[in-house]
C-alpha cells in the first residue's frame, strides 16, 4: 500500500463516492444555487445541476471551506505519510492559492504537497489517476508534485456552449452580442491552455462547433504534442452538461471515430465550468496520460 493519499476536488469530474471506490479522496465543490450552497456529487448530482440550470435557477461557484480541507489533510495523515492533493487549476480559482497557503502550515510542511498542474476536468483527472500510479513506485510525494507539474500544460481543452445566457451572465459577452449570436445560431467555441478560459472561434450549430473542435484538437496533435503522440502518450476527452444521454453516445462514437489510435475518457463538465457556459455544453481535449 502506498504511503501517499492522493486527494483531489470534484472538479476532475471524478465524484466522492466514485473515489472512495478508487482509493482517491475527493473534495466536493460547492455551488450557490437560488442562495443555497450544494456539494457537487454529494447532495447534488451533475445531472441534477444541468436540469435545474436548464429550469433557470441562478447558481455561482464558490470554493471550499479552509476548515474542510484542513480537516481532510488531519485525517488523512492518520493513515498515510504523505498527502498529494491535486486541485483544479489555479488560473480557473483561488482554491490552489488557499491550499498552497495552508500546506505551509508547521503541521503540514513537508507532508502536505499542493499540485498545481493547470488542469480542469477530464484532464484533471487523468492526472489524479496518474498520481496513484506514481505513488506505487514513487515514495516521496514531492517528487510527484514535481512530475506533474512539469507535464501540466501538455493538455488542451476546447468547449463549445450551446447558450450565449451564461456568458452573458459572466460579463464575457455584451447583451447586444448574445442577442444576435442567438439569432444566427452561433455557438462560441472556448480554449482553456492551462490558466484561464479563452475565446477560441464561432461557428453556427453545435455539430459544426464539434468539427472545429476536432480540427483544434487535431492540429495540437501534430504540432504541440507530436512526440508524445508518436510514444504513445496521449489520451483524448470528452465532457458535457447535456442531459440527454443519446446526444452524449452521439458526440462519443463520433469522437472515437476521429482519434481511433488513442483512449477515449468521459465524464460530467464540471459545475465550476458549467456556471460559466450552461446546459448543452461540449467540451473535448486531449493530454498526456501516464497510465
Amino acid at each position: 500500500m502506498s504511503k501517499i493519499a492522493i486527494m483531489t476536488d470534484s472538479n476532475s469530474g471524478i465524484m466522492p463516492a466514485a473515489g472512495k471506490e478508487a482509493g482517491i479522496h475527493v473534495i466536493p465543490m460547492p455551488i450557490l444555487i437560488d442562495e443555497q450552497t450544494y456539494y457537487e456529487g454529494q447532495d447534488i448530482t451533475p445531472e441534477e445541476f444541468y436540469e435545474r440550470l436548464s429550469q433557470g435557477v441562478s447558481a455561482t461557484t464558490s470554493q471550499p471551506s479552509p476548515g474542510i480541507i484542513i480537516e481532510a489533510w488531519k485525517t488523512l495523515l492518520k493513515s498515510y505519510n504523505e498527502v498529494l492533493y491535486i486541485p483544479m487549476s489555479s488560473g480557473l480559482s483561488n482554491t490552489c492559492q488557499t491550499a498552497v497557503m495552508l500546506s505551509q502550515e508547521d503541521e503540514f510542511a513537508g507532508k502536505v504537497h499542493v499540485v498545481d498542474n493547470h488542469r480542469i476536468s477530464v484532464p484533471q483527472a487523468q492526472s489524479v489517476y496518474d498520481a496513484k500510479v506514481l505513488a506505487e513506485t514513487i515514495e516521496n510525494g514531492r517528487e510527484i508534485k514535481e512530475i506533474l507539474e512539469k507535464e501540466s500544460l501538455d493538455a488542451s481543452i476546447y468547449i463549445a456552449v450551446d447558450t450565449l445566457e451564461y456568458l452573458k451572465k459572466g460579463g464575457r459577452i455584451t447583451p447586444a452580442a448574445a442577442a444576435v449570436g442567438t439569432v444566427l445560431n452561433l455557438k462560441p467555441v472556448l480554449t482553456i491552455q492551462g490558466d484561464k478560459l479563452d475565446a477560441c472561434t464561432k461557428t453556427r450549430g453545435m455539430k459544426a462547433a464539434f468539427k472545429a473542435m476536432c480540427k483544434a484538437v487535431e492540429k495540437d496533435i501534430q504540432t504541440r504534442f507530436a512526440d508524445l503522440h508518436s510514444q504513445g502518450l496521449l489520451k483524448t476527452g470528452i465532457a458535457t452538461t447535456f442531459t440527454d444521454p443519446e446526444k452524449l453516445s452521439y458526440f462519443q462514437e463520433e469522437m472515437r471515430n476521429h482519434f481511433p489510435d488513442m483512449e477515449l475518457l468521459s465524464a460530467p463538465l464540471t459545475m465550476s465550468i458549467g456556471c460559466h457556459t450552461g446546459p448543452g455544453a461540449l467540451g473535448i481535449g486531449v493530454f498526456r496520460a501516464h497510465v
